[in-house]
């Protein structure tokens, strides 16, 4: 009781001596108190109040205001159905007719590369993607003859693709991802010894995206998918380490996915080992396991089909880090991802159908381009 009564005397005179000053103090006393008020408030929601997990990284569902100056940069994945080279390696038997066939016959083989090259060259207002991240690919040969293709369908004045980045392997199949871009590329190495995934870094403003670019195993070899350690499965949970380990390290990490992944975005090894979603809200560095975003995981095969088995099948995905949704470092363009068809279906073909350029005796009704659509995205990258 003692205290109480010794606090509510000090209040007393503190008011009595406020009331006997001039009015000019007054006001500035009132002043003061305000902004310590103001500078409490602002203490307790910093270190008091608990944080909502959504402010840990902006909501990707919005559109991100990046500075003035930054740079847009259009990718473009696309399996391009057995690119093989001009030199005859004498494959095993599953891939040698094709081997033999662009060496036999350059003329079909120039074809191949200068249909996908034009049509390529068409896209991103007509200068074509600024990276190029191809599937089915024979060597890095193969990878440079695409680069030269591309190159040479340029128009005047645009920027060349300087840079390729490929790794050949023998797994299976002798093919696997490659790289073309107008960006410089580092880090280049596969992710395992018999694994048809692509690391790479592409650098631009100073400022790193980690890319994976990756082919998984065939439904006509690998049925089921989702046996542990096995085929799809298994490219699926080690990119996922991969992509965990590098986000303990860095939670803004710039990290894109992408690849033929031959399997839907709600098959298991999709949605639930690689962790892919469209549920924005959840695409945080703090989630146990970290997800991706997955600009075509809630799209519709019939509008964003990009294969086709008896019907239109979404198996060309990417996947994108919650990093890439800040205006720091490289970003994810809202709704910018695509699925064009235009000139890639067969003339009266009612499907949504990719218009492939088949083996040498599947020429009847003409060539077309592959049996994928291409998938183009826009990213921007800060000053």
């Amino acid at each position: 009781m003692a205290k109480n009564s010794n606090s509510g005397q000090l209040v007393q005179q503190l008011l009595a001596g406020f009331a006997q000053l001039p009015m000019k103090a007054k006001i500035a006393v009132g002043v003061l108190a305000l902004a310590a008020c103001g500078l409490l408030f602002a203490l307790s929601r910093t270190y008091m109040l608990p944080r909502s997990p959504n402010e840990h990284t902006p909501d990707p569902t919005q559109p991100t205001e990046f500075p003035a100056g930054a740079k847009t940069i259009v990718l473009c994945l696309w399996n391009m159905e057995n690119l093989f080279d001009d030199k005859d390696d004498k494959r095993r038997s599953i891939d040698e007719p094709y081997d033999a066939w662009f060496v036999n016959k350059p003329e079909d083989r120039r074809k191949k590369y200068e249909k996908l090259a034009v049509w390529l060259v068409k896209q991103n207002g007509g200068i074509g993607p600024d990276i190029v991240v191809g599937n089915e690919i024979e060597s890095h040969r193969a990878a440079e003859l695409l680069q030269e293709a591309l190159n040479a369908a340029l128009p005047t004045g645009a920027a060349r693709y300087e840079y390729v980045a490929m790794r050949d392997l023998d797994a299976g199949r002798h093919i696997a991802p490659c790289v073309v871009s107008r960006y410089p590329l580092s880090g280049v190495k596969l992710l395992g010894s018999r694994m048809r995934t692509l690391e790479v870094h592409v650098t631009v403003n100073k400022h790193d995206l980690f890319l994976v670019a990756s082919h998984w195993t065939s439904q006509l070899t690998d049925k089921s998918g989702d046996e542990d350690g096995k085929g799809r499965a298994k490219y699926a949970t080690t990119i996922h380490e991969l992509y965990a380990e590098s986000l303990k390290g860095n939670p803004k990490l710039d990290f894109l996915v992408c690849g033929d992944f031959n399997d839907s975005p709600d098959s298991e090894s999709v949605a639930h080992r690689l962790h892919l979603t469209a549920d924005a809200t959840q695409v945080r560095p703090d989630t146990d396991p970290p997800k991706l975003f997955g600009p075509l995981s809630d799209k519709k095969p019939a509008d964003f089909g990009t294969h086709y088995y008896s019907k239109p099948l979404i198996y060309d995905q990417v996947g994108i880090s919650p990093g890439m949704f800040d205006n720091v470092g490289w970003g994810y363009v809202p709704d910018s991802v695509k699925v064009p068809t235009e000139g890639l279906i067969r003339s009266g073909s009612r499907n949504r159908q990719p218009w492939r350029y088949g083996s040498e005796k599947d020429n009847a009704a003409g060539r077309g381009f592959s049996d994928h659509f291409p998938v183009l995205v826009t990213l921007k990258v800060a000053p």
